[in-house]
């Protein structure tokens, strides 16, 4: 009997037509912000963030909008937005939905930092999800049953994830961080919309920050779709205008940033932004398109309290001068994509601007030396570069160690060229501090010569094309080629290749200023021009794969050694911290409080130095520790 009234109710509420609240009303209603989970815990206020209510209203059954698209900055509440739009399927309109983060790792931390606060602090809908702790609960962290439906959490790398069932509801969060690629089956964001295919009534939500021009899949999806922007007036003139970055105004002085009236040149104070906000709306330049609605908006309408526009400014002072960092500006502030060109720097003009300095010798200004090891089946290849402020860098030396990296002896070498210390002009002799050799080739040898350094001097890379930093999280690899565990593993480093390429790129274009070098500007001793063809060997293509544009980074020229060994000693300055020196840590590197000391006597104290800046483990020495070139 009780498993026939449980089989009408559910029957019963499946034939319920769908409510008459839309998704901002009942996020206003209902909705409870955790402690947890939101710096302004307590019930939700769409008047905080009045431009995301024509958001979540398109996403409410009433909407004929199958396809919402959010291209947004950050700190704008865009995240939330789709967290209400979970909370109302839950409690409103229930169905199959899935959720998909770019990997299964994310998407179980969404579950659990998003979801799971989202249903114990939400009255209304605590009773319709099954209790975690009872058996066969079907409460899992990748799964979430309730009354009528349920919800799965998943990632863009994961093929099986994607095809896994029919939904009605598809959340894609972030999805320029979605792989290209799906386990071989092709792109993920159209994998997932074809679970969508069998429900007349279907809704699909794409959220993210964009890239990279041309690549990104929310820059696609966007302008595929009305394309709405939000259209606030002025104080003043009353006005309508969409805000824009050319209009922010500072003075010299990011802390007093002002908004100056495209119409009426008036000076609009952020305070003033609450009334823009809620007197705006939301303007289609496609308004032909009904099935996919497309929002735009950067973080320069962020509420009072969240960011502001002297946030912007001085994030965009100091980013300005460094194409990686500018990149990211663009992306998380403006909300707009990247416009990476990826060409080839002139070698014959980087060959025609060496500069005298002697090989082997640190000029005045090199503070930091780090080495990168590129791994051929003949030779080992090496490039020491030193470091100053403001990622200012000279090469110092290249060297090529011929021999079979299957023998100890080309090892011996290089342990022999890692201790090597470096005179420099200002009298003092400077080792390496870092050294990156990539494991791609060679790779158990590459390991078992780690394993014999000094941990906090030597770090194992692979090169990854798909990551979006220069420098990730490192796994440990605790196992021989055997399968033997080893107590003392070697970490691997993976490095966004493509990334740092793009950097170097952008700083060997740089010109001399006449005030100086700029920031990250790149200078050579007089090495021959087969250096500098192999350093400019490489250029970012755009390639078609699978239906989907991809940019990858094709040889023009056979031999690429110079860029590989560059970038690698780049992510070493990254793993140690250079670019976020103080200046007191430079003029401590600089000498300018130590008196001249014997050659091992400073050294000493330069490692000391550079340690101190960016905490590491306890140095072990090895065998090869007190061998010179």
């Amino acid at each position: 009997m009780r498993a026939e009234l449980i089989y009408n109710d559910s029957f019963n509420s499946g034939l319920r037509p769908d409510p008459l609240l839309t998704v901002s009303q009942w996020a206003d209603n209902s909705r409870m912000l955790s402690q947890t989970a939101s710096a302004e815990p307590g019930r939700w206020r769409t008047d905080r963030t009045p431009y995301l209510r024509g958001i979540m209203d398109a996403l409410s059954p009433s909407s004929p909008i199958e396809k919402v698209v959010f291209m947004k900055g950050a700190q704008v509440g865009g995240t939330e937005a789709g967290n209400n739009w979970v909370g109302y399927i839950i409690d409103q309109a229930p169905g199959p939905m899935l959720v998909v983060q770019p990997t299964v790792e994310m998407g179980k931390r969404w579950s659990k930092g998003r979801l799971a606060p989202l249903i114990e602090d939400t009255p209304c809908i605590q009773n319709k999800v099954k209790d975690p702790r009872s058996r066969n609960s079907g409460n899992t962290v990748q799964s979430k049953e309730f009354i009528g439906g349920i919800i799965v959490v998943t990632g863009a790398n994961s093929a099986v994830g994607l095809r896994s069932m029919p939904v009605r509801y598809l959340f894609l969060d972030e999805i320029d961080a979605y792989p290209g690629d799906a386990d071989g089956e092709g792109d993920p964001v159209n994998l997932a919309i074809q679970r969508t295919s069998t429900f007349s009534r279907r809704k699909v939500l794409l959220i993210s920050t964009p890239t990279i021009q041309g690549l990104s899949r929310i820059e696609h999806e966007f302008e595929a779709s009305n394309k709405q922007h939000y259209w606030v007036p002025c104080p003043h003139c009353k006005e309508l205008q969409i805000l824009k970055w050319p209009q922010i105004k500072w003075d010299d002085d990011p802390e007093k940033a002002y908004y100056e009236c495209i119409h009426c040149q008036g000076k609009i104070e952020h305070h003033q932004k609450t009334w823009m906000l809620e007197h705006g709306c939301w303007k289609a330049e496609n308004p032909e398109q009904t099935k996919v609605a497309g929002f735009h908006l950067s973080s320069l309408y962020s509420p009072v309290g969240w960011f502001s526009w002297a946030d912007a400014v001085k994030h965009f002072l100091q980013a300005k001068s460094n194409e990686q960092l500018l990149k990211v500006w663009v992306n998380t502030t403006l909300g707009e994509t990247w416009v990476d060109k990826g060409e080839a720097p002139d070698w014959q003009r980087l060959y025609e601007r060496r500069e005298h300095y002697k090989i082997g010798i640190v000029p005045r200004g090199g503070l930091v030396l780090t080495a990168g090891v590129d791994v051929q089946k003949d030779r080992l290849e090496l490039e020491v570069v030193a470091w100053g402020p403001n990622r200012e860098s000279w090469s110092v030396d290249y060297k090529i160690l011929l021999g079979d990296p299957e023998k100890d002896n080309i090892w011996q070498q290089l342990s022999e060229a890692l201790q090597h210390s470096y005179e420099s002009a200002d009298g003092l002799y400077r080792p390496i501090s870092m050294l990156a050799i990539d494991a791609g080739f060679a790779t158990q040898e590459v390991y078992a010569w780690v394993r014999e350094q000094s941990l906090n001097q030597v770090m194992a890379i692979k090169g990854t094309d798909k990551s979006l930093v220069p420098l990730g999280t490192p796994s440990k690899v605790d196992v021989t080629s055997r399968g033997r565990k080893l107590r003392r593993g070697v970490r691997l480093w993976p490095v966004g290749v493509s990334v740092l390429k793009s950097e170097l790129y952008h700083a060997l274009k740089l010109p001399i200023l006449e005030s100086g070098p700029p920031a990250g500007y790149c200078h050579f001793p007089e090495y021959d021009a087969g250096y500098f063809k192999q350093l400019t060997a490489e250029q970012l293509v755009t390639k078609v794969v699978k239906g989907y544009p991809k940019r990858e980074w094709q040889k023009i020229r056979e031999r690429n050694e110079a860029l590989d060994c560059r970038i690698y000693a780049r992510a070493a300055s990254i793993a140690l911290g250079v670019d976020r020196f103080a200046d007191k840590q430079w003029q401590r590197l600089a000498g300018d409080d130590l008196p001249l000391k014997a050659e091992q006597k400073t050294v000493s104290e330069t490692k000391s130095l550079v340690s101190a800046s960016k905490p590491r483990p306890k140095i072990v020495k090895s065998k090869w520790m007190n061998q010179h070139v």
